[in-house]
């Protein structure tokens, strides 16, 4: 499949989104046609069951239960906008994919980790071709988290406990997939950030379009 697919991930509040954001405003500057979406979302299945697992209680579902609801979605958001815009030849930059899972559902209750990679390989069978892990303080992610308000503060309502366990989680998945996962300073100011990002984008981009 041609194209090149980027995601970002981190704990809540490391700043990912704006990451996302930062990097696709520049690649299209650059003359990239981009993608930009999210997960869970980015199709109108997938939107739908994002209001089910972000909103509500945090005992609303169990960590088996949002395994199936977020692969679902994942699946739909597949179908129907990351095939077709990569077989398109466009760049598709993901706020957050399987990744999340790994360590959110993987992780929150026992261990769900072989279930998630089993359901993934079962289902979904793709991982991105980059990914952005924003490392982050848990503490002060989980500050920006609850600071942002809004309806969907599900995962930050768990508290920091929750928020430290996924960070190290994280760190530990990058060293597992240390050929995809580059590790940023996300402590740093967003320009400085971006810049770092930017550049190992362009890289892949490059890459991506020697082999192509």
């Amino acid at each position: 499949m041609a194209g090149l697919f980027i995601s970002f991930e981190g704990i809540d509040g490391s700043g990912k989104s704006t990451q996302a954001k930062q990097l696709a405003r520049a690649l299209e500057q650059a003359g990239h046609e981009v993608v930009l979406t999210r997960e869970p979302g980015g199709s109108q299945g997938a939107e739908e069951i994002r209001s089910l697992v972000l909103e509500g209680d945090p005992d609303r579902w169990s960590a088996e239960t949002e395994l199936l609801l977020f692969t679902a979605a994942r699946r739909d958001h597949l179908e129907r906008l990351i095939h077709p815009a990569l077989a398109a030849d466009k760049i598709v930059i993901c706020d957050r994919f399987a990744d999340s899972t790994r360590i959110y559902q993987g992780t929150r209750s026992g261990d769900l980790r072989n279930m998630v990679d089993q359901l993934h390989d079962l289902v979904i069978g793709r991982e991105p071709d980059l990914t952005f892990l924003i490392d982050m303080d848990p503490d002060t992610g989980l500050s920006r988290a609850k600071g942002r308000g809004g309806t969907e503060e599900r995962f930050e309502d768990f508290g920091a406990d929750l928020q430290h366990k996924m960070r190290a989680g994280f760190l530990e998945l990058a060293q597992q997939f240390s050929d995809r996962i580059r590790v940023i300073d996300g402590t740093r100011d967003i320009d400085t950030v971006a810049a770092d990002v930017l550049r190992i984008a362009r890289e892949a981009v490059g890459v991506a379009k020697s082999d192509a």
